[in-house]
This record gives C-alpha cells, structure tokens and sequence, in this order.
C-alpha cells in the first residue's frame, strides 16, 4: 500500500508523512493529548476525555488526531 501512496504523492506533487504504526492515535484526547488506555478496546465508538470533558467519537479523533502527527512529522522534517 505504501508503494501506491508514494506514486500517488508524486504523481500530484503531494506530501507523504508516514506515521509510526503504534502511534497511539485512537488512546489520545485530541483536545487535551491525555491517554485515555480504556479506549484500545474496538466496541468503545464514542467516550467522554475524563481530563478536559471533551466527548469524542472514536473515528473523528483518531482521524484528527492520524492528521495532526501527519503535519508534526512534515514540519519536523522541513
């Protein structure tokens, strides 16, 4: 899947951050950062950050949070 997404990248001038597979990105309140590890188990879809309050569904704060380390990385690089 990577060599496609490498294509991909160059074909439409696109940057490629690759993140590290056990990045944590569904544990983390994307609001706050506190690891929430009760949350690794699958049927948990929705949960409430027991830090800052925030509710969170599981697939919009993996994905903001997928994109966030995404942008850390290319910075970094840069």
């Amino acid at each position: 899947m990577i060599e496609l997404l490498t294509y991909k990248e160059k074909w439409y001038g696109r940057d490629l951050a690759k993140i590290d597979t056990f990045f944590a990105s569904s544990q983390l309140c994307n609001n706050c950062g506190y690891k929430n590890e009760k949350v690794r188990d699958l049927k948990v879809r929705k949960w409430e950050c027991p830090k800052c309050k925030s509710v969170w569904d599981r697939d919009i704060n993996v994905s903001l949070n997928i994109l966030n380390e995404g942008l850390k990385i290319k910075t970094s690089a840069t």
